[in-house]
């Protein structure tokens, strides 16, 4: 004090030494009391200090710190050397200073009896609520002072209440208390809260039972957030939870829980939805005091201690406490120092501003404790304090309850820790009781500045401890198992921690360490002592190793070796069987297509061979049958709907069958002839089906519901035909008494019968327009009857023996009749007059029907055969076959793309004959098309004729888009430019002459051939143009200028044709001399001749990778020559007259070729073998192209047709074509026959569904 009071004279000196009067008014206090406050007999007032020292001009903040230390320094002396005055060593202050009032003090508790009462009557109306208040409004205090002694006092005396906080392990606090009151053991009780929710509900109906029925129990748990401080079992925290709302919550509860919860730890409640739910409404808070309150809290328990409070003291605690409510503990005790500080029995200002007010007295009361230490005890207490806070890694720091043993045990002098303990506990800083410690009020944190910068300093180390003590504490409650022990980073965290000065542990913790250090040696001992071992042993076991590996080597190659000797074995023996398969099935496919697809699918899924993919591609490209089996016995007639969904058949059992064409199924069987079926029609409309039989009835059934519509029975004898009408309402029969009867299908009226024939009438059909029937006979003829009268039009007479069927075109024009003789005959119905005879069945023809284009005739003879001819030449297209004998009807679809048939072996089969159709057909009235080509980009065709003119067509639907004059005479050859701008045409006229394809005009004429020019070719950069003539020379212009570049003269003859290579360095001539010359296009000079074998070579075309050349001749044979050398590559045989063009797909594995027989072959250019057969032509084809994606395939030829075909590309194509069509699978004997397989090779299905 003697060195403050020397300061305060020397500030004095520095203002200038002004005389205390002026002093006085500046500082607006007498100059008597400036100068006792400079005199050093006593501390002066903190006001006095700071008026002085600002009218000296000093630091006011400096002063007031130092006046707060010393006023602590003060403090602490006198409590230490101060004697309690006569009479006071009875008395108790009237302020509990910084802890919560405690049931016993609640004579003292004041300022909060109106929330008192709301907090009963909350409690009284609900069973479960919670007090929410910041840190240091008073939720303890109203808890322990407040709620509990009221309900004692009141009608609730029978309550038996239950109070504890939360702590660590908030079950065994529970289990602690609840024991208490119900005698049961802690232990198990323990257990069962643990396991069971209803356990505590359970354990409060058993400690109540003998109790009055309004008897009940309420549980307080004061400071609840300490099962998320310090609780770290979230499971033990979130049972605890649940079991206390189990308890308030059940129907027949004898509970009440109250919880104290600081508001900051209101967001963590709302973690557990159970909780939300009871808090909805169960929530009471704790705020500031009011004025009045305060006031009460202030004055009466001085009142009650026999003391008064200054007035202006109770002013200034009011203004300094109101409005903030975490401020409760320190004016609880900055008054109990005031109290210390007290004048008789008056409580005075200058007291409270000795204590340091509300700001300073916690700070100025925890400094004169940390003074009056000494320096090891200012260390102890350093860590004493420390090890009573929880550090939270997402909240402020909380306090914590610690053993009194665990800080007994904080250093090697247990007195010098106890002496620290007590000196805090004296000055009510913490809180001892029977056996624990912890800080009096949460306030102190915040209040003591040296305490809170304790915290800051090594906030990661307390942490680290207090993660260690949680860790000690949880492995001596587990029997101090080994398996809780530290290990790794953590252990070597906590050795580096306590090695600090800071790093002061408990015997508990020190013990958990030494054992997890114990533990971590001596697993480094049994490691080294293990890595020894497993040294020796991995030197054992590598030379085991090598000699095992060297044996496995030699074992893995035997093993290889013999594996890829069993793999080559296996794959032999599959592609032998693919091969064995495959050409069986080229065998086949001229007489059973059905058989011959199958076992070629089987061919190429056993292993896709080059035998196999061309077989299977032959097969696709070939009509593809379909089965439908159900009749017992023959199948005498077909039929089939206008829409080719629904085929009509008609059998020796006597039944009519309806099948579906989708799922080769029968839909319905129709029964009611007395004997064979020998005749069925569907009407127009599909909605009818008229069936004749040899009971002599003619029966008309409903094709939905098999219902018999009408029963016509006017023959004498058996029925052997029957038609509908076009418009169908008339139907024709003809019996076995010679006589066709005309019936209406609507009344089933008979109409006068047509009579003529002499025998029975076998075959009945109407003429388009529905005025002519014509009928078959027995005898030889065929009549035509005038529907509306009656009369005999015409009698086509020519046949040798009976006359089987009859059929007109779709134009009404012709009539086809098939007869016993083995022929088809083509008749001109209005003349009468035979115009072609078809022959080629063996035996008798069964039946005939024309497609409805009229182009093309179908029949089926007893010979087993369903042949296609041209309608207009006569010529035979396709014969589709099968076994199962003869064939005794056939029809075509409404589309044109199925035949069906009707067999003796008792099946219906359905060919799809849009398989290897032209997708479009142009012809007209121009004479032959001598040369096709497409553009690059595919969208147009161009095709020369001998009409003289160049048709460019759409490639998609051949419409013309421009036609090219200027020849005077045919046009041999067409070639489009590389750019497709340019198409060049090769004539007659000796003249090849370049067009725009833009506009149609002629760019350039090209002349110097003596004679006709046979054949026109763009070079790959389209700068030069080649023409081959009939006066056996190249010639070469430069399409630029027209200029000739080069003659090439070497043949002996005509030049049929010419080709560059894709590079264009090499050009290719076929010439009429037998010979094929490859020509050097830089120097014109001939690198290679190779004979035809003398045949004249009538095309030549590069496959795209520009090294192989083919040649079609007049021999019918399409050779292959290496491009470079000229070396004969292969030969393509098949073809019966004369090869008359060649060319390459765009991917080069496919060789297109037509001739003079009308068909275009597609072959397969590794194997040679054919692929495909393209009927159609009515004669020689002249010219075949590929478009760029070779999905089509262009020709033309002498019967002025210009061709389109789709062409497949892929096996998989092929292979779903085929098993769309065919819907079945070998049969039983069919595997057994044709499919050897003894090694299991192949799959079980052809087609897999």
């Amino acid at each position: 004090m003697t060195a403050f009071a020397a300061d305060l004279r020397k500030l004095r000196e520095k203002a200038g030494g002004p005389p205390y009067r002026q002093l006085a008014r500046d500082a607006h206090y007498s100059s008597t009391t400036l100068a006792d406050a400079a005199g050093g007999r006593r501390l002066p007032s903190l006001p006095v200090t700071l008026a002085y020292v600002r009218a000296c001009g000093g630091d006011a903040t400096a002063w007031e710190a130092r006046w707060h230390a010393l006023s602590a320094r003060l403090a602490a002396d006198e409590a230490a050397d101060e004697a309690p005055a006569a009479g006071d060593g009875e008395r108790r202050g009237p302020y509990v200073g910084l802890a919560a009032f405690q049931q016993e003090d609640a004579a003292w508790f004041f300022g909060r009896e109106q929330l008192t009462d709301d907090l009963v009557r909350r409690i009284r109306e609900r069973r479960f609520l919670a007090v929410f208040g910041a840190s240091g409004a008073g939720k303890s205090s109203l808890l322990r002072a407040g709620l509990l002694p009221r309900l004692r006092e009141g009608p609730h005396a029978e309550w038996t209440t239950v109070l504890f906080a939360a702590g660590a392990h908030p079950l065994e606090e529970c289990a602690a208390r609840l024991a208490a009151v119900g005698a049961d053991s802690a232990t198990a009780l323990r257990r069962e809260l643990a396991a069971d929710p209803r356990a505590l509900h359970l354990t409060v109906l058993k400690a109540l039972a003998d109790r009055p029925p309004d008897a009940e129990l309420l549980l307080v748990v004061d400071q609840f957030e300490e099962v998320f401080t310090l609780c770290a079992d979230a499971a033990e925290r979130t049972r605890f939870i649940t079991a206390l709302l189990t308890a308030a919550q059940a129907a027949n509860s004898r509970t009440r829980v109250v919880l104290g919860v600081r508001a900051d730890f209101y967001a963590r409640c709302a973690q557990y939805p159970d909780l939300v739910q009871a808090l909805r409404d169960a929530q009471l808070l704790v705020g500031p005091m009011t004025t009045d309150e305060l006031r009460r809290a202030i004055s009466r328990p001085a009142a009650r201690a026999d003391c008064t409070v200054e007035g202006a003291l109770l002013a200034r605690v009011i203004a300094d406490a109101t409005g903030r409510a975490t401020v409760l503990p320190l004016v609880s005790h900055a008054l109990r120092e005031t109290w210390r500080r007290r004048r008789g029995s008056a409580l005075t200002l200058s007291g409270y501003e000795a204590a340091g007010g509300i700001r300073h007295a916690l700070a100025q009361t925890a400094e004169a404790v940390h003074a009056g230490l000494t320096g090891e005890q200012r260390r102890l207490a350093r860590t004493v304090l420390l090890r009573l806070v929880a550090i939270g890694e997402d909240a402020d720091a909380t306090g914590r309850r610690l053993p009194r043993a665990d800080l007994d045990s904080l250093g090697e002098d247990r007195a010098c820790v106890g002496a620290v303990v007590d000196a805090l506990a004296r000055a009510r800083l913490i809180t001892l009781d029977t056996d624990t410690v912890e800080l009096t009020h949460e306030a102190l944190l915040h209040a003591w500045p040296r305490l809170r910068h304790w915290i800051d300093e090594d906030r990661a180390g307390l942490l680290l401890h207090q993660r260690l003590s949680e860790a000690a504490t949880a492995w001596d409650r587990e029997g101090r198992d080994p398996g809780a022990l530290y290990r790794g980073t953590r252990l070597a965290a906590a050795e580096e921690y306590s090695a600090t000065p800071e790093g002061a542990l408990s015997a508990l913790e020190r013990d958990f360490l030494a054992a997890s250090t114990s533990a971590r040696d001596r697993e480094r001992r049994a490691a080294v002592r293990t890595t020894r071992r497993l040294r020796r042993l991995t030197v054992t076991l590598s030379v085991l190793l090598v000699i095992a590996l060297v044996a496995g080597l030699i074992a893995w190659d035997q093993y290889r070796t013999s594996e890829s000797h069993r793999r080559e074995a296996v794959a032999e023996q599959r592609s032998a069987l693919s091969r064995e398969l495959a050409a069986q099935a080229s065998v086949l496919l001229a007489d059973e297509s059905d058989l011959a697809s199958l076992l070629a699918v089987y061919a190429y899924r056993i292993r896709p061979t080059a035998e196999a993919t061309t077989s299977l591609l032959a097969a696709a490209s070939r009509p593809l049958q379909q089965r439908l089996t159900g009749h017992k016995g023959e199948v005498g007639s077909v039929a089939i709907s206008t829409d080719g969904r629904t085929v009509a058949s008609g059998g020796q059992d006597g039944t009519v069958r309806l099948w579906n064409t989708a799922t080769s199924s029968a839909r319905i069987t129709l029964e009611g002839h007395e004997g064979a079926v020998h005749s069925v029609a569907l009407s127009p409309d599909g909605r009818t089906v008229v069936s004749g039989g040899r009971d002599g009835t003619v029966r008309l059934w409903d094709t939905r519901t098999g219902q018999q519509r009408a029963l016509l029975a006017e023959h004498q004898g058996m029925v052997r035909s029957v038609a509908f009408s076009p418009d169908g309402r008339t139907v024709a029969s003809g019996g076995r008494n010679g006589t066709v009867r005309l019936w209406n299908t609507v009344t089933g009226e008979l109409r006068k019968p047509l009579t003529g024939h002499q025998g029975a009438v076998l075959s009945v059909a109407f003429s388009p327009d529905g005025g002519t029937v014509a009928g078959a006979g027995e005898g030889g003829g065929v009549r035509l009857w005038n529907t509306r009268t009656g009369g005999t039009r015409t009698a086509l007479d020519g046949h040798e023996g009976a006359v089987k069927s009859v059929a007109f075109s779709p134009d009404g024009r012709t009539a086809a009749t098939a007869g016993h003789d083995g022929s088809v005959k083509l008749w001109n119905r209005t003349t009468g007059e035979d115009g072609l005879t078809l022959t080629g069945h063996g035996r008798d023809v069964e039946s005939v029907a024309f497609s409805p284009d009229g182009r093309t005739v179908v029949s089926g003879g007893r010979d087993g055969t369903v042949r296609l001819w041209d309608a207009a030449s006569g010529a035979r297209r396709a014969v589709l076959s099968g076994p199962g004998g003869g064939v005794r009807s056939v029809a075509f679809s409404r589309d044109g793309s199925t035949i069906v048939g009707g067999r003796r072996d008792g099946t219906v089969r359905l060919w799809a004959v849009a398989t290897g159709k032209a997708r479009i057909t142009v012809s007209g009235p121009r004479g032959a098309v001598n040369s096709v080509a497409f553009s690059p980009d595919g969208r147009r065709v161009a095709d020369g004729g001998d009409d003289g003119t160049i048709r460019l067509r759409d490639a998609a639907t051949g419409r013309p888009r421009a036609t090219l004059d200027g020849h005077e005479g045919p046009v041999r050859s067409v070639a489009f430019g590389p750019d497709g701008g340019t198409v060049a045409g090769a004539g007659g006229d000796g003249t090849v002459r370049l067009w725009d394809t833009a506009s149609g005009e002629q760019q350039d004429v090209l002349t110097g051939h003596r004679g006709g020019v046979l054949s026109v070719a763009f070079s790959p950069d389209g700068r030069t143009v080649a023409g081959a003539g009939s006066d056996g020379t190249v010639r070469l212009w430069d399409t630029a200028t027209g200029r000739r570049r080069k003659v090439l003269t070497g043949h002996q003859g005509g030049v049929g044709s010419v080709a560059f290579s894709p590079d264009g360095r090499i050009l290719a001539s076929g010439g009429l001399d037998g010979t094929l010359r490859l020509w050097d296009t830089g120097t014109g000079r001939a690198r290679s001749v190779r004979g035809g074998g003398g045949s004249p070579i009538r095309s030549v075309s590069f496959a795209p990778a520009g090294y192989t050349v083919a040649g079609g001749s007049d021999d019918g044979i399409v050779r292959l020559w290496d491009a470079e050398s000229g070396r004969a590559r292969g030969e393509l045989t098949g073809v019966r007259r004369g090869a008359e063009t060649v060319d390459f797909s765009p991917d080069g594995r496919t060789v297109a070729s037509s001739g003079r027989e009308g068909t275009v072959r597609l072959w397969d250019a590794s194997t040679s073998m054919q692929k495909a057969v393209l009927p159609g032509h009515a004669g020689p084809v002249r010219t075949v192209a590929f478009s760029p994606d070779g999905r089509t395939v262009a020709s033309g030829g002498d019967d002025g047709a210009l061709r389109l075909w789709n062409v497949l590309l892929s096996a998989d194509e092929a292979i779903s074509r085929i098993c769309r069509s065919l819907r079945r699978d070998l049969s039983p004997q069919e595997r057994a026959r044709y499919l050897h397989d003894p090694y299991q090779q192949s799959p079980r299905r052809a087609c897999a569904r």
